[in-house]
């Protein structure tokens, strides 16, 4: 399947230090290729969503992957019939997603990332907590089986989920996961600090997921909620990329 446009969500963990300069020169490339939608850019790394026609997606993520912090970006690939961004925002902030804890540090340390080829097996498994990191209105379009709803209105909800609902000596093992991997991977290394020691997440997200599984075989349920004017997104506008 093809459409007019592609649209490529990503994200990366790195210690970085000239955002500044980063986001100026991201937002000047970005115009010249007439890419759309959103960037954040902060000390911990990157985080963004963007659409524009085929070789110019493909020109903006070579340019990240260039700079040696974005070499192995994790990228999500999708059509869509219109522009579901109205214009280009690039944004320094003090997170690129956020749980509102000082000194969580992703980059230096995450729970076990499992690949979508594995993430069936590990839920099933009994002994695994399975939890949607997400938010409620994303889990009310659907989420896996079996999954726990923590029923947050967004992401600086969830420490406050664990606190009041999870321990390290009942949940020996947790399995978390989100739309494109970034708040499940932050989430795991909140864990870890806080006593968890058997924390996995699922690699890529519920986007890698259903690029990579046969819906027939699938786990999950329902619709996946997307942060552009899609809404949702359906799995044959996924571009399948290895």
């Amino acid at each position: 399947m093809s459409a007019p446009y592609w649209v490529v969500a990503f994200y990366k963990f790195t210690e970085l230090t000239d955002i500044v300069n980063l986001q100026a020169t991201l937002k000047q490339f970005c115009i010249s290729h007439e890419i759309l939608g959103t960037i954040l850019i902060a000390n911990e790394g990157i985080n963004g969503t963007v659409s524009g026609r085929e070789e110019s997606i493909q020109a903006v993520v070579a340019f990240l992957k260039a700079n040696a912090h974005f070499a192995d970006l994790d990228c999500k690939y999708s059509y869509a019939d219109f522009s579901p961004f109205q214009k280009i925002k690039i944004f320094v902030k003090k997170e690129i997603v956020t749980l509102g804890v000082p000194n969580i540090k992703p980059a230096l340390k995450t729970g076990t990332p499992i690949a979508p080829e594995a993430w069936d097996q590990l839920i099933n498994d009994p002994e695994v907590f399975l939890i949607d990191t997400r938010n409620t209105y994303e889990t009310e379009l659907g989420t896996f089986k079996g999954a726990l709803d923590p029923k947050t209105e967004n992401f600086r909800d969830f420490p406050n989920f664990v606190k009041e609902n999870l321990d390290p000596k009942k949940h020996k093992k947790i399995a978390m996961f989100c739309t494109g991997g970034i708040r499940c991977e932050k989430a795991s290394s909140y864990l870890l600090e806080q006593g968890f020691e058997n924390v996995y997440q699922l690699q890529g997200g519920i986007l890698k997921y259903l690029e990579r599984t046969d819906s027939e075989k699938s786990s999950w349920q329902g619709e996946c909620f997307i942060f552009d004017d899609r809404i949702v997104l359906e799995k044959e506008f996924i571009i399948a990329k290895s």
